[in-house]
Formats: structure tokens, sequence, C-alpha cells
């Protein structure tokens, strides 16, 4: 907890916040702009003599109860908000989520990197979405349809999709699939979060075994070796970028410095010209 910061921000904060802004009359004699102590300490439900000890930075840690209130009473933005808790030492709340809808700028970029491999997908690793070199490279491994969609159910429970990789790196696979996945459900601890694990648990003894290890690691970058049918192997770099919906995360695939795959990759794309070509006949 950082008192001294913590106090700064509440001062600060309560001169912004005018009195109508919180359906309190302006009262004759303001001296200074913004709410007073007490009337903070009123609209948030505490008392004048705790609020004054949190702004002159002697107060105990206030809960997160008492932190909602505030940001509540002081009109916080959500980055206020999240800022105030972060000075009193607690994990902010979870953000907003977009669940499966793709907002436009988030197609934009698929649509306008053709060339590059881009999934997007949620943090339970549903693939929601991917541009058409993701598909040209994923589609022998992944799918946004059917039982395979959602990538760690696909990896324990799909064979074929573990021939698309080399057996010596499916331990690692295994392990990061999991340990990412123990995140996203800490994080969300809600319904769809728990049948996924419940279901992963009662098909997939690999899976159980290494859930009760308890590993815990958000999949940041990573390499991939692929197996493509058409063009053979493919070394990548994975990298995933976190958008402002908790929920959803982008990842996006480039040829491993030094190896053959960007010739991997050029050749898919003229794999699926041809094809397109061909199509238009």
């Amino acid at each position: 907890m950082n008192r001294t910061e913590l106090a700064d921000f509440l001062r600060r904060s309560r001169a912004r916040v005018r009195p109508a802004d919180v359906g309190l009359p302006e009262g004759p004699r303001r001296r200074t702009p913004g709410l007073r102590r007490e009337e903070v300490a009123q609209v948030s439900g505490m008392s004048a003599d705790y609020y004054m000890r949190l702004e002159q930075a002697r107060s105990p840690q206030p809960s997160t109860q008492m932190l909602a209130a505030l940001a509540r009473a002081l009109r916080l933005t959500d980055d206020g908000r999240d800022h105030l808790y972060l000075l009193a030492g607690h994990r902010p709340p979870a953000g907003p989520v977009a669940g499966e809808e793709i907002g436009p700028t988030l197609r934009y970029l698929l649509e306008q990197m053709p060339d590059t491999p881009m999934q997007i997908t949620s943090d339970l690793g549903d693939l929601l979405a991917q541009n058409a070199a993701a598909e040209a490279l994923f589609g022998c491994a992944c799918t946004l349809e059917g039982e395979y969609r959602n990538i760690a159910w696909a990896w324990f429970t799909g064979a074929r999709v573990r021939e698309a990789f080399r057996p010596e790196d499916w331990e690692q696979a295994s392990r990061c699939h999991v340990a990412d996945l123990r995140a996203a459900v800490a994080r969300r601890g809600d319904a769809a979060s728990a049948a996924l694990v419940g279901r992963l648990l009662a098909h997939s003894a690999e899976f159980a075994e290494l859930w009760a290890e308890h590993e815990v690691r958000v999949r940041r970058s990573t390499v991939l070796r692929l197996r493509h049918p058409q063009v053979g192997e493919v070394e990548l770099a994975a990298e995933t970028l976190l958008t402002p919906a908790e929920d959803q995360r982008v990842l996006i695939f480039t040829p491993v410095p030094g190896s053959d795959s960007g010739g991997a990759l050029a050749a898919l794309r003229a794999i699926g010209e041809e094809h397109l070509a061909l199509s238009t006949i």
C-alpha cells in the first residue's frame, strides 16, 4: 500500500468532482473546488474521520468494498478505479469482457495483414477468428467450428492435432496449455471456465495429471514447430498481444530468424492464391 500516493490521488480526485455530480447541493461559502472530505465520506458510506485519515496518509489498508464505494463517489473512470486499487495494495477488479464479439479494429487488423498468420482467441483458448494465412497454416490443427474450436480441448482429445507437431515438443506444449488455462480460470472464476476444466478432467488423464501440479504460466511468447502437410516443417515465433478486453488475445506468428520458415509461408500463400484462382474459373 502506497499511503502517500493514495492520499494525493484522493485529494486531487475529490477536487475534480462537483457536489451536483453526486446529487449534493452546492451550499454557501464553498471556498475550495470539488467535494469536501465529509461529503466524500457521506456519499461513500464511511466515517468522515476514516476518510480524513486516508487523505492524511495514516489509515489502515482500506477494503476492496470501501475502494469500490470511493471510486463511485469520486466518479473515477475504470483506469482511475484500477489505479486506486493498486495504490491501496489490492488487485483491481476484472476489466471489460467481449465474449465472442470481435471488434471492428481487430477485424481490420486481421484483414490488413494477410501475409502474417494471426488469430484472435479467448483467454480460455476458444479460436474466435483468424486470417487466411493462419487458416492455411493451422487448418491441419484447429478450426473455427466444431468440437476442436477450443485449442486446449483439441490438443488433449484430438489425436490429429498432435500429428502436426514434433513428438518431442508434446510434453512442453501440454504443460503450456494447462498452465495458461489455470491462470485464466483463476482470473475468471465463472461457470464457463469450470465447465471446460471439468470436461478436460473427464476426458484426458494427461490433462488431469498436469492440472494437479498447479503450474501457472500466462502464455506470452513461445516457439512452435509445425509439420505442415504441404510445405513441411515451419518454425514460428508466437507472440501474444492482450486486448483491452481481458477475455480476448491476438496471436501473431512470424518466422523464427535464421529459419527457412519465411519461404514456407510464402509457399502457402502461393498455394492459397492458386486455389483461389481455380475456384473463380
